[in-house]
């Protein structure tokens, strides 16, 4: 009887070379992982890098004073919101386990892309701020030279001008036109009752400056209308139609030039001697007269010899006069009358001369009595003003 065979015993596997074999396989694959992992994280780092110079870029404010301001550390710098897309991006593909080669070059490119439309924001921002700056400042620095430049002109003008016309010295400038005018209360240099125009013999100012005022109109000199003109001096003229009428040109001129035409009646009379109707006829006539031949009506009236009453005060009111300016001191040619012992101006003095020609007792012209009363002013430290800028 045969004996039984003993059956073939199963081929054991060959497991320390199966071992082998994964020990090799991940031995070969975890130098493409760290490389992928490499790649990522450089990637990162990258835009990082690309996203805080873009930030720096388009940060057009200047850097802060040392000197003034201390200096903290710096807080490190948020990354972009494309750049931390792109990061999370990377990310992701690495976990899905993209190649590395594909990875990398879409990396680049939202990278590339994010840079670009940053670098367009910081230009278009560096181009819209601080461009204006130096130009302004070169602006600013160009004006203040020709201001500088056309002062110093104007000063040299108003030297040759001072002394084309025989003046000791340069007139005094006054100062700006008080931004509320004084007020005209009773008082010294003030007289007022209710309800009517004051009178003023000396305007309420601390101001040195006096005020120049031309009576009349009988003589139209042209040399005094250009030497007024050249010196810039403020003057006001109380015209009386019967003298000036036949050449309301002549004080039209003076208007251009900054004179201010007012009213001291039709003919001169003494208003002491009048009614009603006639103080109506030659102060209220003159307004109409006056506004016709300037195209402006008078705020001021001067009495003819410096005599009024209160029925002229009342009808002078009527027709839109606000003020009877009298005068402290009186200008002549050749010498000054003072109303005062120390023969010196007085701030808010009014000073009264005369349109007058050459005669025994108008000893010289015009152009004289203007220089007299500028050259006094001036040597004691007074500028010669507008009247209606505190009247």
């Amino acid at each position: 009887m045969p004996t039984p065979s003993t059956p073939p015993r199963p081929r054991p596997r060959f497991r320390p070379r199966a071992r082998a074999r994964t020990r090799s396989a991940a031995t070969t694959a975890r130098p493409g992982r760290r490389h992928r992992r490499s790649l990522a994280a450089l990637t990162v780092l990258a835009t990082l890098a690309v996203g805080c110079s873009a930030l720096r870029t388009q940060d057009p404010s200047p850097a802060p004073d040392r000197a003034s301001a201390p200096t903290a550390p710096a807080a490190p710098a948020a990354p972009p919101a494309d750049a931390q897309a792109a990061g999370v991006q990377a990310a992701d593909a690495q976990a899905a386990g993209a190649a590395p080669a594909a990875q990398a070059q879409a990396v680049q490119a939202q990278a590339a892309q994010a840079q670009a439309a940053q670098a367009q924001a910081a230009r278009a921002a560096l181009a819209a701020m601080p461009a204006a700056r130096p130009q302004a400042a070169t602006g600013q620095e160009l004006n203040g030279r020709r201001s500088a430049a056309e002062h110093e002109l104007a000063q040299q003008q108003s030297l040759a001008a001072a002394h084309r016309w025989g003046l000791a010295a340069l007139p005094l400038r006054p100062p700006a036109p008080p931004a509320v005018k004084p007020e005209l209360a009773d008082g010294p240099g003030v007289k007022r009752a209710p309800g009517l125009p004051p009178v003023v013999y000396r305007v309420p100012t601390t101001d040195k400056v006096v005020f120049l005022t031309v009576d009349d109109g009988a003589e139209k000199d042209p040399q005094f209308a250009a030497m007024a003109a050249e010196l810039g001096v403020p003057m006001t003229a109380f015209l009386s139609d019967y003298l000036a009428r036949s050449d309301y040109g002549y004080f039209r001129t003076l208007q251009a030039h900054g004179v201010t035409i007012d009213n001291h009646t039709l003919t001169h009379p003494d208003l002491r001697r009048l009614g009603p109707d006639a103080l109506q006829r030659e102060i209220c006539g003159q307004q109409d007269r006056l506004q016709q031949e300037t195209g402006t009506r008078p705020r001021l009236f001067r009495p003819p010899y410096g005599e009024y009453t209160e029925a002229a005060l009342r009808t002078a009111a009527s027709c839109g006069v606000t003020a009877f300016p009298l005068w402290n001191e009186e200008a002549f040619p050749d010498h000054l009358e003072w109303r005062y012992a120390d023969q010196r101006f007085h701030p808010g003095d009014i000073v009264l001369t005369h349109f007058r020609a050459p005669s025994p007792d108008w000893k010289g012209t015009m152009p004289d009595m203007l220089r007299r009363v500028v050259d006094a002013a001036t040597a004691q430290g007074f500028a010669i003003a507008r009247l209606e800028d505190y009247l």
